[in-house]
């Protein structure tokens, strides 16, 4: 940097630390000058946020967003021309329907209804991919380049400005130490800089017109996703319909339980481990109270306690999962000593203490209150 250089950035830092600490004013600009600042400030943040929230919501997963600008700039950089697309979540959950409805088989009506959603959800994810092209070329790629060169650009006028309104400042005020042409030169760059900022803001603020038409851009792509999306969605409902009248006209087939095996009498047995035998072709006499498709309990061999005590009796099988917890078998009889709460009881069974839960057992005989 020259000594002319030097001593500007010394003359605005200076008249910069004078106004903020010392409280002297600078140059004023006028009001318009400053509304139009404004506007400018308030559309410039409107274009970054909503250019934001536009990818956020054509891509709305934030970890798919970041894997997909990483691959982005891996494809550059080995000179790919294509580059991965954007996870739709409409296409993955049209693999996993028709991947679970191809192995459900064409025979099962909701495999078959599976595979035709999933085709349907692969159609949707199509669209909104031409929704994301649509939208990125007409709406997003137009106001990036606004933020990016108009908005860039009046910033560095605004900036250039600021600085040299700091110069003519101090020189001003030292009117007499300072030749006067030099005085004239700081003031004519300040009008000449104000000018040009001024006409920057001016000419964006007058042809917002291209903005509304971005906007409007935007909005009819949505449109025309919305349209074909509709379209697919109405014709996978007429065919689940289809289906669904198709499954209510067919006589319905009843279950037809595969014949079981009768169980014989308990009596001595030839297997070594002492448990029961049977065979398909053994069958009760006819006489027999016992019915043939219902296997014969275990008599129990447990001694019950009176029931002039607080008791119940089990209504299925418990196996203890932790230390302190009472086992018992349906049909237990089991004698009642604490209720815990309102889930759990406190017990005796066979000379054992433990606990239960309420809803295995019918209390017979209630504890008192």
């Amino acid at each position: 940097m020259s000594v002319a250089g030097l001593k500007k950035q010394f003359y605005k830092a200076s008249q910069l630390v004078s106004e903020k600490v010392g409280g002297a004013e600078g140059t004023k600009l006028d009001e318009e000058f400053k509304e139009m600042e404004k506007k400018v400030d308030v559309t410039s943040k409107a274009v970054v946020e909503v250019l934001t929230k536009t990818t956020e919501y054509l891509q709305p997963n934030p970890a798919s967003r970041a894997k997909l600008t990483m691959l982005n700039t891996v494809s550059k950089i080995r000179g790919q021309v294509k580059s991965p697309g954007y996870p739709q979540p409409e296409g993955l959950l049209g693999e996993s329907m028709i991947r679970h409805g191809r192995e459900l088989g064409d025979d099962s009506t909701f495999g078959g209804a599976l595979l035709d959603a999933g085709e349907s959800m692969k159609r949707l994810a199509e669209v909104k991919d031409s929704l994301d092209i649509e939208v990125k070329q007409n709406f997003i790629d137009p106001l990036q380049s606004l933020c990016d060169k108009d908005l860039k650009e009046i910033q560095h006028h605004l900036k250039k400005l600021e600085g040299r309104r700091l110069d003519y400042d101090y020189k001003k005020k030292r009117q007499g130490k300072i030749p006067d042409e030099e005085i004239r030169q700081a003031m004519e760059k300040f009008e000449e800089s104000k000018e040009v900022a001024e006409t920057s803001m001016y000419n964006l603020l007058e042809t917002d017109i291209e903005q509304v038409s971005q906007l409007s851009a935007l909005v009819e792509a949505q449109l025309d996703y919305h349209r074909q999306a509709a379209e697919i969605l109405e014709e996978l409902a007429e065919k689940l319909k289809a289906r669904v009248r198709e499954a209510s006209s067919r006589p319905r087939r009843e279950y037809q339980p595969k014949p079981k095996p009768a169980y014989n009498d308990y009596g001595e047995s030839e297997h070594s481990n002492g448990g029961l035998s049977y065979s398909s072709s053994s069958k009760l006499p006819v006489s027999s109270s016992v019915r043939s498709d219902r296997p014969i309990r275990t008599p129990s061999t447990r001694s019950n306690p009176p029931l002039d005590q607080p008791c119940c009796k089990a209504l299925y099988d418990f196996d203890p999962e932790n230390e302190g917890e009472l086992g018992f078998k349906e049909g237990d009889i089991i004698t009642l000593t604490n209720q815990i709460d309102e889930n759990w009881y406190e017990g005796m069974l066979n000379g054992h203490s433990g606990f239960f839960p309420l809803n295995y057992v019918d209390v017979l005989v209630p504890l008192p209150h």
